[in-house]
């Protein structure tokens, strides 16, 4: 399976996020388009980023009761994006019928994957204020294990998940990592990290990195680095 690294274009504006993309140098990177852009500048922005040539990861972490959610994909599948996601704790009905309504009436689809613990998220907090007292690799394989049964293509977790969640769900069910940080950076809000290359060894097939491209000050020479230490 082919890895790749997908560039979170955390930023608040239509502008912001072009000028950035052409910052790249002619690079045309795989772009996760987040809350913050996407309810700023609504799907023209996802249509535009895709017309300049970029795969998309829209992500919105859909959360809601199963009909809600079915609707909402079925919307989303409209914006020919390449990967879409939920939260995998709400539950195995709304898994299901989020790919029912993200299949296309020619049975095509984007990418669904599953959110099982936000890597901002450490044991201490789950416990404390997710009242959840299991360990937490326990958590992400049970949520992970739930997103197959449902016939998600994948989830979302920490690289340092990566290799287990393979081990319960299979080598071919994709484990998309952020927490993703150069050696020599800093870390910023995530609470389990590593480096583009230990992501590598530890089975990740995409990882998420915004802050050590979008603020570097050379911001193509950043994403290569990250392409060279993690897909080789």
């Amino acid at each position: 399976m082919s890895k790749d690294v997908i560039i979170a274009l955390d930023l608040d504006s239509r502008s912001r996020a072009l000028a950035f993309l052409d910052s790249l140098s002619g690079e045309k990177p795989f772009i996760k388009i987040g809350m913050e852009l996407y309810f700023a500048e609504g799907p023209a922005i996802v249509r535009e980023i895709k017309a300049r040539g970029h795969k998309v990861f829209l992500d919105l972490k859909l959360h809601d009761i199963p009909n809600t959610v079915k609707r909402s994909m079925s919307r989303l599948a409209e914006l020919d994006v390449d990967m879409v996601n939920l939260h995998a704790a709400g539950g195995t009905a709304m898994m299901e019928a989020a790919l029912e309504g993200l299949t296309r009436p020619d049975g095509t689809r984007p990418l669904l994957i599953a959110v099982t613990q936000l890597t901002s998220i450490s044991q201490e907090r789950m416990e404390r204020e997710l009242l959840i007292e299991k360990p937490l690799d326990q958590v992400v394989m049970h949520y992970a294990k739930c997103a197959a049964g449902a016939g998600l293509d994948g989830v979302v977790c920490s690289p340092l998940e990566a290799g287990k969640v393979h081990g319960a769900c299979g080598g071919g069910f994709l484990t998309i990592t952020p927490g993703v940080r150069f050696a020599d950076g800093e870390t910023g809000d995530q609470a389990r990290v590593t480096t583009p290359a230990r992501a590598r060894e530890l089975g990740s097939d995409y990882i998420v990195v915004g802050r050590p491209i979008l603020q570097a000050a050379d911001p193509a020479a950043a994403y290569r680095r990250c392409v060279a230490e993690f897909v080789g």
